[in-house]
């Protein structure tokens, strides 16, 4: 006979008091989801960036509801309004790196990680490669425009599901266009837009949509980004 409200299950699992919703599993995209609101807390001054780094790793790291919850208990989300508003502040305070450009001639750049992207971005790139990750940035405007220029080299350009992308590009004696992908896009009427210009001669600019990083970590049980 077993006593209380809790009792092992067969392999040894402890069952859970039923109805306790705090306790169902949680899926990638509810992830996600909790995801976006730390960046756009980020981008409002909510959060430093310091902050939002370990948030998303408890983000992605989260197995339950009730795992989620402290995680925004002290942010607005999506279609809710906080009883007393507070100003909103500049996303200028937030100390992020900022970078305007991306430069390689015979070498490697690489922007990745968290970092905060303005308006406009200039990418050059000759006999060299460039990277540019905008999966964890902090975009300061709804339109972010990528002027992408190789000649006899490489960029790729890395987005996560919830981004719009539109390629403008020419490619001449090369490739300048958005790579099919295994990832499905996730867009919303607000989700932020990155518009891919310039030219590709004798070379390849390149636009792939992936997985936000930890992602498929997290699938395996891992729960380091």
């Amino acid at each position: 006979m077993v006593g209380g409200t809790e009792s092992q299950g067969q392999g040894g699992l402890q069952r859970r008091p039923v109805g306790d919703a705090s306790m169902m599993r949680i899926s990638d995209e509810d992830r996600h989801k909790v995801a976006e609101v730390l960046r756009r807390a980020a981008g409002d001054g909510r959060i430093d960036l310091d902050e939002l780094d370990e948030r998303l790793e408890a983000a992605y790291a989260a197995k339950t509801y009730g795992d989620l919850v402290p995680i925004t208990a002290d942010l607005p989300v999506a279609g809710q309004q906080p009883q007393h508003v507070v100003p909103r502040v500049d996303a200028t305070v937030v100390p992020a790196a900022t970078h305007a450009s991306s430069f390689s001639i015979m070498g490697d750049c690489t922007r990745k990680g968290i970092w905060e992207v303005p308006a406009k971005h200039n990418a050059f790139s000759m006999m060299g490669s460039i990277t540019i990750d905008l999966r964890e940035a902090v975009f300061t405007s709804q339109e972010t425009v990528i002027e992408a220029v190789a000649i006899m080299a490489g960029i790729d350009i890395n987005v996560n599901p919830q981004t719009r992308v539109i390629v403008e590009g020419v490619g001449i004696m090369g490739d300048f266009s958005e790579s099919r992908s295994k990832v499905a896009p996730d867009l919303r009427p607000d989700s932020p837009i990155v518009r891919v210009k310039g030219l590709a001669l004798m070379a390849g600019v390149g636009v792939k949509r992936k997985d936000l990083p930890g992602t498929h970590k997290n699938r395996l049980g891992i729960t380091n980004r």
